[in-house]
């Protein structure tokens, strides 16, 4: 299972609780789109899982811009994910970003707010915040392939599943 992360917002941990942190631990692969804030709460997310990739988000401190790109492509086959905490432009720019990488999906956080968008040409996909949610539902992302298939839901920490998403490579 692929996890999806953002906007942790924490100073000394991950701040994990409830099906998020089951969900960490059960991860095969472990996404975090930015704003871990500071280098501790890096650290406890790179331990968590047996492949972690993350990218530095706007309000992240210098320690963590040292160690993280601002944006990388993660690649599980079939999928090509492009993750990027946020880029001027809403949709439109994110668009245009992960079509430039060739990816399936766009992975971006920034406004807190988890979704599933695939109107456009691309997958864009906001797993929220599971810590700070500011006005939305604290949430992450669930994601597993099968059969050249990404199957997604966005689930709270308290294990209700908000949205669920389909995508055929």
């Amino acid at each position: 299972m692929i996890v999806v992360l953002s906007d942790t917002h924490g100073k000394t941990g991950p701040r994990l609780e409830g099906r998020t942190a089951d969900a960490v631990e059960e991860a095969d692969v472990l996404i975090h789109a930015g704003d871990f804030i500071r280098e501790p709460v890096l650290d406890a997310f790179e331990e968590l899982a047996p492949a972690f990739y993350g990218v530095y988000g706007n309000v992240d401190d210098d320690a963590i811009r040292a160690r993280l790109p601002r944006s990388r492509t993660v690649e599980v086959e079939p999928f090509r994910l492009a993750v990027i905490h946020t880029v001027d432009g809403g949709d439109t720019e994110l668009s245009i970003f992960g079509k430039d990488l060739e990816a399936d999906i766009v992975i971006h956080g920034h406004s807190h707010r988890p979704r599933y968008d695939w109107t456009g040409e691309i997958g864009l996909l906001n797993p929220g915040s599971h810590a700070q949610p500011r006005g939305n539902r604290p949430a992450h992302a669930e994601l597993e392939i099968v059969d050249r298939r990404l199957s997604g839901r966005i689930v709270q920490p308290d294990g209700t599943v908000i949205q669920r998403f389909e995508q055929n490579d």
